[in-house]
Protein backbone atom coordinates (compact mmCIF):
# COMPACT_ATOMS: atom_id res chain seq x y z
CA UNK A 1 0.00 0.00 0.00
CA UNK A 2 1.19 3.28 -0.44
CA UNK A 3 0.01 7.06 0.03
CA UNK A 4 -1.28 8.53 -3.17
CA UNK A 5 0.47 11.72 -3.39
CA UNK A 6 1.07 12.84 -6.96
CA UNK A 7 3.66 15.08 -6.81
CA UNK A 8 4.52 15.45 -10.92
CA UNK A 9 2.29 16.57 -13.62
CA UNK A 10 -0.39 14.58 -14.62
CA UNK A 11 -0.78 15.00 -18.84
CA UNK A 12 -4.03 14.75 -20.24
CA UNK A 13 -6.66 12.23 -20.61
CA UNK A 14 -8.35 12.41 -23.86
CA UNK A 15 -11.74 10.82 -24.37
CA UNK A 16 -12.80 10.27 -28.23
CA UNK A 17 -15.50 8.56 -29.99
CA UNK A 18 -14.66 6.10 -32.85
CA UNK A 19 -17.18 4.68 -34.93
CA UNK A 20 -15.82 1.43 -36.64
CA UNK A 21 -16.84 -0.15 -39.66
CA UNK A 22 -15.15 -3.57 -38.48
CA UNK A 23 -17.62 -3.84 -35.35
CA UNK A 24 -20.34 -2.62 -37.19
CA UNK A 25 -21.49 -6.11 -38.50
CA UNK A 26 -20.38 -8.35 -35.07
CA UNK A 27 -22.29 -11.46 -34.25
CA UNK A 28 -22.93 -10.49 -30.94
CA UNK A 29 -24.45 -7.11 -31.91
CA UNK A 30 -22.35 -5.25 -29.63
CA UNK A 31 -21.60 -1.50 -30.03
CA UNK A 32 -19.36 -0.63 -33.30
CA UNK A 33 -18.94 3.11 -31.79
CA UNK A 34 -16.48 2.87 -29.12
CA UNK A 35 -14.80 5.80 -26.76
CA UNK A 36 -10.78 5.65 -26.91
CA UNK A 37 -8.70 6.88 -24.46
CA UNK A 38 -5.75 8.61 -25.07
CA UNK A 39 -3.24 9.78 -22.50
CA UNK A 40 -1.07 12.66 -23.65
CA UNK A 41 2.31 13.26 -21.36
CA UNK A 42 2.97 16.73 -20.07
CA UNK A 43 5.08 16.92 -22.74
CA UNK A 44 2.97 16.84 -25.41
CA UNK A 45 1.18 20.68 -24.85
CA UNK A 46 4.58 21.93 -23.08
CA UNK A 47 7.54 20.98 -24.96
CA UNK A 48 8.96 21.63 -28.25
CA UNK A 49 6.18 22.62 -30.78
CA UNK A 50 5.58 19.88 -33.17
CA UNK A 51 7.36 16.97 -31.09
CA UNK A 52 5.92 13.56 -31.72
CA UNK A 53 6.24 10.76 -29.23
CA UNK A 54 6.42 7.09 -29.66
CA UNK A 55 2.56 5.35 -28.56
CA UNK A 56 1.86 2.50 -26.86
CA UNK A 57 -1.46 0.23 -26.58
CA UNK A 58 -2.88 -0.77 -23.52
CA UNK A 59 -5.18 -4.08 -24.32
CA UNK A 60 -7.01 -4.74 -21.05
CA UNK A 61 -7.36 -8.32 -19.64
CA UNK A 62 -10.85 -10.39 -19.61
CA UNK A 63 -13.98 -8.43 -18.12
CA UNK A 64 -11.73 -5.52 -18.74
CA UNK A 65 -12.28 -2.39 -20.83
CA UNK A 66 -9.90 0.11 -22.05
CA UNK A 67 -11.05 2.98 -20.05
CA UNK A 68 -11.01 1.20 -17.21
CA UNK A 69 -7.69 1.47 -16.57
CA UNK A 70 -8.09 5.29 -16.13
CA UNK A 71 -10.56 5.00 -13.26
CA UNK A 72 -9.35 6.29 -9.97
CA UNK A 73 -7.53 3.37 -7.68
CA UNK A 74 -6.74 3.84 -3.74
CA UNK A 75 -3.68 3.46 -2.53
CA UNK A 76 -2.43 3.30 -6.17
CA UNK A 77 -1.89 4.31 -9.40
CA UNK A 78 -4.26 4.41 -12.59
CA UNK A 79 -2.15 3.58 -15.70
CA UNK A 80 -2.04 7.43 -16.42
CA UNK A 81 -0.74 8.40 -13.18
CA UNK A 82 1.86 5.24 -13.50
CA UNK A 83 3.15 6.68 -16.82
CA UNK A 84 3.20 10.53 -15.34
CA UNK A 85 4.66 9.36 -12.48
CA UNK A 86 7.39 7.42 -14.04
CA UNK A 87 8.13 10.26 -16.82
CA UNK A 88 8.20 12.83 -13.85
CA UNK A 89 10.80 10.16 -11.60
CA UNK A 90 13.02 10.42 -15.45
CA UNK A 91 12.33 6.78 -15.45
CA UNK A 92 10.74 6.77 -18.51
CA UNK A 93 10.55 8.85 -21.65
CA UNK A 94 7.12 10.66 -22.79
CA UNK A 95 5.22 8.57 -24.22
CA UNK A 96 1.27 8.63 -25.31
CA UNK A 97 -0.56 5.75 -24.20
CA UNK A 98 -4.26 4.56 -25.84
CA UNK A 99 -6.88 2.79 -24.31
CA UNK A 100 -8.82 1.34 -27.13
CA UNK A 101 -12.37 -0.74 -25.63
CA UNK A 102 -12.38 -4.41 -26.63
CA UNK A 103 -15.59 -5.24 -24.44
CA UNK A 104 -17.59 -7.66 -25.79
CA UNK A 105 -20.68 -9.67 -24.32
CA UNK A 106 -18.94 -12.80 -24.09
CA UNK A 107 -17.04 -10.61 -21.48
CA UNK A 108 -14.04 -9.79 -23.72
CA UNK A 109 -12.14 -11.17 -26.38
CA UNK A 110 -8.44 -12.33 -27.11
CA UNK A 111 -7.67 -9.90 -29.57
CA UNK A 112 -7.87 -12.18 -32.81
CA UNK A 113 -10.40 -12.43 -35.38
CA UNK A 114 -13.29 -14.52 -34.57
CA UNK A 115 -16.34 -15.25 -36.48
CA UNK A 116 -18.08 -15.80 -33.42
CA UNK A 117 -17.05 -12.42 -31.32
CA UNK A 118 -16.01 -10.37 -34.34
CA UNK A 119 -12.62 -8.96 -35.77
CA UNK A 120 -10.99 -7.45 -32.85
CA UNK A 121 -7.44 -7.64 -34.46
CA UNK A 122 -8.91 -5.93 -37.56
CA UNK A 123 -9.82 -3.25 -35.24
CA UNK A 124 -7.12 -2.36 -33.57
CA UNK A 125 -4.95 -2.85 -36.32
CA UNK A 126 -6.36 -1.24 -39.02
CA UNK A 127 -8.66 1.12 -37.68
CA UNK A 128 -7.86 2.20 -34.29
CA UNK A 129 -3.88 2.57 -35.01
CA UNK A 130 -4.52 4.68 -38.35
CA UNK A 131 -7.38 6.88 -36.42
CA UNK A 132 -4.78 7.57 -33.59
CA UNK A 133 -1.76 8.50 -35.79
CA UNK A 134 -3.90 10.56 -37.65
CA UNK A 135 -5.58 12.55 -34.59
CA UNK A 136 -2.26 13.25 -32.47
CA UNK A 137 1.21 13.61 -33.07
CA UNK A 138 2.74 10.11 -32.98
CA UNK A 139 5.62 8.88 -34.09
CA UNK A 140 3.67 6.98 -36.91
CA UNK A 141 6.11 3.47 -37.62
CA UNK A 142 5.84 0.33 -35.66
CA UNK A 143 9.14 0.72 -34.74
CA UNK A 144 7.74 3.41 -32.64
CA UNK A 145 4.74 1.77 -31.54
CA UNK A 146 3.97 -1.15 -29.01
CA UNK A 147 1.26 -2.98 -26.79
CA UNK A 148 1.46 -4.34 -23.98
CA UNK A 149 -1.21 -6.10 -21.38
CA UNK A 150 -2.06 -8.67 -18.42
CA UNK A 151 -3.75 -12.11 -18.75
CA UNK A 152 -5.77 -11.82 -21.90
CA UNK A 153 -4.12 -8.80 -22.78
CA UNK A 154 -1.02 -10.05 -22.37
CA UNK A 155 -1.98 -12.56 -24.54
CA UNK A 156 -3.27 -10.55 -27.09
CA UNK A 157 0.11 -8.16 -26.79
CA UNK A 158 2.63 -11.86 -27.52
CA UNK A 159 -0.07 -12.51 -30.33
CA UNK A 160 0.08 -9.34 -32.38
CA UNK A 161 3.17 -9.47 -31.62
CA UNK A 162 4.06 -12.79 -33.82
CA UNK A 163 1.38 -12.13 -36.39
CA UNK A 164 1.29 -8.21 -36.79
CA UNK A 165 4.80 -6.93 -36.94
CA UNK A 166 4.49 -4.59 -39.59
CA UNK A 167 2.10 -2.59 -37.36
CA UNK A 168 3.93 -3.12 -33.60
CA UNK A 169 7.97 -2.84 -32.50
CA UNK A 170 8.03 -4.15 -29.34
CA UNK A 171 5.52 -5.70 -26.87
CA UNK A 172 4.96 -6.48 -23.13
CA UNK A 173 3.08 -9.56 -21.97
CA UNK A 174 1.91 -9.83 -18.10
CA UNK A 175 0.81 -13.28 -17.08
CA UNK A 176 -0.63 -13.60 -20.50
CA UNK A 177 -2.34 -16.93 -21.56
CA UNK A 178 -0.16 -20.16 -21.95
CA UNK A 179 0.17 -23.35 -21.79
CA UNK A 180 -3.63 -24.06 -22.73
CA UNK A 181 -3.44 -27.53 -20.80
CA UNK A 182 -2.67 -26.15 -17.58
CA UNK A 183 -4.41 -22.98 -17.80
CA UNK A 184 -8.04 -23.50 -19.07
CA UNK A 185 -8.19 -27.43 -19.39
CA UNK A 186 -8.40 -27.73 -15.61
CA UNK A 187 -11.69 -25.12 -15.27
CA UNK A 188 -13.71 -27.08 -17.74
CA UNK A 189 -15.03 -29.32 -15.41
CA UNK A 190 -17.17 -26.05 -13.33
CA UNK A 191 -17.99 -25.12 -16.77
CA UNK A 192 -19.92 -28.09 -17.67
CA UNK A 193 -21.63 -28.16 -13.81
CA UNK A 194 -22.70 -24.77 -14.42
CA UNK A 195 -23.92 -25.36 -18.08
CA UNK A 196 -25.84 -28.55 -16.20
CA UNK A 197 -27.93 -26.39 -14.70
CA UNK A 198 -29.47 -25.36 -17.72
CA UNK A 199 -29.85 -29.02 -19.55
CA UNK A 200 -33.49 -30.20 -20.64
CA UNK A 201 -34.89 -32.10 -19.13
CA UNK A 202 -33.26 -31.43 -16.25
CA UNK A 203 -31.33 -34.14 -14.13
CA UNK A 204 -33.38 -36.13 -11.71
CA UNK A 205 -32.31 -39.04 -9.28
CA UNK A 206 -32.17 -42.55 -10.29
CA UNK A 207 -30.69 -44.77 -13.09
CA UNK A 208 -28.75 -42.65 -15.49
CA UNK A 209 -28.81 -43.57 -19.38
CA UNK A 210 -25.17 -42.97 -19.91
CA UNK A 211 -25.04 -45.08 -23.39
CA UNK A 212 -27.83 -42.75 -24.57
CA UNK A 213 -26.93 -39.37 -23.20
CA UNK A 214 -23.10 -40.00 -24.06
CA UNK A 215 -24.90 -40.54 -27.66
CA UNK A 216 -27.17 -37.40 -27.80
CA UNK A 217 -27.22 -35.56 -31.30
CA UNK A 218 -24.16 -32.93 -31.62
CA UNK A 219 -22.26 -33.55 -28.64
CA UNK A 220 -19.73 -35.41 -29.69
CA UNK A 221 -19.18 -32.43 -32.50
CA UNK A 222 -18.77 -30.12 -29.71
CA UNK A 223 -22.18 -28.61 -30.34
CA UNK A 224 -25.07 -26.74 -28.47
CA UNK A 225 -27.92 -28.64 -27.21
CA UNK A 226 -29.60 -25.57 -25.73
CA UNK A 227 -28.06 -25.10 -22.57
CA UNK A 228 -25.06 -22.72 -23.70
CA UNK A 229 -28.12 -20.22 -25.01
CA UNK A 230 -30.19 -20.75 -22.18
CA UNK A 231 -27.04 -20.19 -19.70
CA UNK A 232 -26.00 -17.21 -21.30
CA UNK A 233 -29.41 -15.47 -22.00
CA UNK A 234 -30.04 -15.94 -17.99
CA UNK A 235 -26.65 -14.41 -17.09
CA UNK A 236 -27.02 -11.33 -19.74
CA UNK A 237 -30.16 -10.58 -17.67
CA UNK A 238 -28.10 -10.21 -14.21
CA UNK A 239 -25.80 -7.56 -12.79
CA UNK A 240 -23.60 -9.71 -10.49
CA UNK A 241 -22.05 -13.29 -11.69
CA UNK A 242 -21.16 -15.85 -9.01
CA UNK A 243 -17.62 -17.49 -9.45
CA UNK A 244 -18.80 -20.48 -11.23
CA UNK A 245 -20.84 -18.29 -13.33
CA UNK A 246 -17.96 -16.13 -14.24
CA UNK A 247 -15.76 -18.95 -15.40
CA UNK A 248 -18.25 -20.28 -16.96
CA UNK A 249 -18.78 -17.18 -19.23
CA UNK A 250 -14.92 -16.99 -19.95
CA UNK A 251 -14.33 -20.53 -21.24
CA UNK A 252 -17.50 -19.90 -23.02
CA UNK A 253 -15.49 -16.59 -24.89
CA UNK A 254 -12.66 -18.91 -24.95
CA UNK A 255 -13.98 -21.44 -27.42
CA UNK A 256 -15.59 -18.58 -29.24
CA UNK A 257 -12.42 -17.06 -29.88
CA UNK A 258 -10.46 -20.21 -30.38
CA UNK A 259 -12.89 -22.62 -32.25
CA UNK A 260 -15.10 -20.91 -33.77
CA UNK A 261 -17.69 -22.09 -36.61
CA UNK A 262 -20.53 -20.06 -38.56
CA UNK A 263 -22.42 -23.49 -39.05
CA UNK A 264 -22.62 -23.92 -35.14
CA UNK A 265 -25.74 -22.97 -33.24
CA UNK A 266 -23.89 -20.43 -31.34
CA UNK A 267 -21.50 -19.79 -33.93
CA UNK A 268 -18.50 -21.95 -32.37
CA UNK A 269 -17.66 -25.57 -31.06
CA UNK A 270 -17.16 -26.95 -27.40
CA UNK A 271 -13.97 -28.82 -26.54
CA UNK A 272 -15.62 -31.17 -24.06
CA UNK A 273 -18.50 -33.69 -24.38
CA UNK A 274 -21.54 -32.05 -22.61
CA UNK A 275 -22.84 -34.96 -20.92
CA UNK A 276 -19.95 -36.89 -20.14
CA UNK A 277 -17.11 -34.42 -19.65
CA UNK A 278 -14.85 -35.99 -22.38
CA UNK A 279 -12.07 -34.04 -24.27
CA UNK A 280 -12.96 -33.68 -27.78
CA UNK A 281 -9.16 -33.87 -29.55
CA UNK A 282 -10.22 -33.03 -32.86
CA UNK A 283 -12.45 -29.21 -30.89
CA UNK A 284 -9.25 -28.89 -29.10
CA UNK A 285 -6.29 -29.38 -31.62
CA UNK A 286 -8.06 -25.95 -32.46
CA UNK A 287 -7.61 -24.27 -29.27
CA UNK A 288 -3.92 -25.50 -29.46
CA UNK A 289 -3.43 -23.76 -32.38
CA UNK A 290 -3.75 -20.54 -30.64
CA UNK A 291 -1.50 -21.39 -27.77
CA UNK A 292 1.11 -18.81 -27.79
CA UNK A 293 4.01 -22.13 -26.87
CA UNK A 294 2.92 -23.69 -29.64
CA UNK A 295 3.45 -20.81 -32.19
CA UNK A 296 7.01 -19.88 -32.01
CA UNK A 297 8.63 -21.99 -34.53
CA UNK A 298 5.52 -20.61 -36.91
CA UNK A 299 6.12 -17.15 -36.21
CA UNK A 300 9.94 -16.97 -35.58
CA UNK A 301 10.99 -14.39 -38.16
CA UNK A 302 8.20 -12.30 -36.34
CA UNK A 303 9.35 -11.78 -33.07
CA UNK A 304 12.44 -11.97 -33.97
CA UNK A 305 11.67 -8.74 -36.11
CA UNK A 306 10.66 -6.78 -32.97
CA UNK A 307 12.87 -4.23 -31.21
CA UNK A 308 11.60 -5.76 -27.99
CA UNK A 309 9.84 -8.89 -25.61
CA UNK A 310 9.15 -8.24 -22.16
CA UNK A 311 7.17 -11.19 -20.12
CA UNK A 312 6.59 -11.69 -16.60
CA UNK A 313 4.70 -14.04 -13.96
CA UNK A 314 4.15 -14.54 -10.70
CA UNK A 315 4.83 -17.83 -9.71
CA UNK A 316 2.29 -18.32 -7.34
CA UNK A 317 -0.24 -17.47 -10.23
CA UNK A 318 -3.77 -19.10 -9.30
CA UNK A 319 -4.42 -20.11 -12.89
CA UNK A 320 -0.87 -21.77 -13.20
CA UNK A 321 0.19 -19.36 -16.06
CA UNK A 322 3.71 -19.08 -14.59
CA UNK A 323 4.55 -23.21 -15.94
CA UNK A 324 3.35 -21.40 -19.29
CA UNK A 325 4.96 -18.44 -19.39
CA UNK A 326 8.44 -20.49 -18.43
CA UNK A 327 7.49 -22.73 -21.79
CA UNK A 328 7.44 -19.59 -23.44
CA UNK A 329 10.69 -18.32 -22.56
CA UNK A 330 12.42 -21.47 -23.29
CA UNK A 331 10.88 -21.70 -26.69
CA UNK A 332 11.69 -18.01 -27.32
CA UNK A 333 15.39 -19.14 -26.54
CA UNK A 334 15.44 -21.99 -28.16
CA UNK A 335 14.77 -20.41 -31.18
CA UNK A 336 17.26 -17.42 -30.76
CA UNK A 337 14.37 -14.71 -29.89
CA UNK A 338 15.94 -12.05 -27.77
CA UNK A 339 13.40 -11.59 -24.91
CA UNK A 340 13.28 -10.00 -21.12
CA UNK A 341 11.67 -12.75 -18.89
CA UNK A 342 11.32 -12.14 -15.23
CA UNK A 343 9.35 -13.53 -12.53
CA UNK A 344 8.20 -12.22 -9.08
CA UNK A 345 6.29 -13.23 -5.92
CA UNK A 346 2.88 -12.67 -6.36
CA UNK A 347 -0.29 -13.96 -7.92
CA UNK A 348 -2.59 -13.28 -11.14
CA UNK A 349 -4.12 -10.45 -9.39
CA UNK A 350 -3.37 -6.81 -9.07
CA UNK A 351 0.02 -6.89 -10.30
CA UNK A 352 -0.21 -3.46 -12.11
CA UNK A 353 2.77 -2.59 -10.44
CA UNK A 354 4.95 -4.79 -12.96
CA UNK A 355 4.30 -1.48 -15.02
CA UNK A 356 6.64 -0.33 -13.51
CA UNK A 357 9.14 -2.23 -15.37
CA UNK A 358 7.30 -3.22 -18.83
CA UNK A 359 6.29 0.73 -19.20
CA UNK A 360 9.76 2.13 -19.51
CA UNK A 361 11.66 -0.80 -21.16
CA UNK A 362 9.14 -0.77 -24.09
CA UNK A 363 9.57 3.37 -24.44
CA UNK A 364 13.41 2.61 -24.14
CA UNK A 365 13.05 0.03 -26.96
CA UNK A 366 10.81 2.05 -29.08
CA UNK A 367 11.93 5.91 -28.29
Amino acid sequence: MALKRPRHASGTLVILEHDSRILSDNPLGDPHRRRLGVWLPPQYDHGPAGRRFPVLYDLAGYTGSGLAHANWKPFGDNVPERAARLVGEGRMAPAIIVFPDCFTALGGNQYINSSAIGRYADYLTREIVPFVDREFRTLAGREHRGCFGKSSGGYGAIIHGMKYPQVWGAVANHSGDACFDMVYRGDWPNTLNELARFRRPGLRPGPYAAVQEAAREGLSEGLDDGRVRRFLDAVWKKEKLSIGEGHCLMNLCMAASYDPDPGAPLGFRLPFHLETGELLPRRWARWLRHDPVNLVDRYRDNLASLRGIYIDCGWRDQYNIHYGSRQLSQRLAAAGIGHVYEEFDDNHSDIDYRMDASLPFLVQTLG
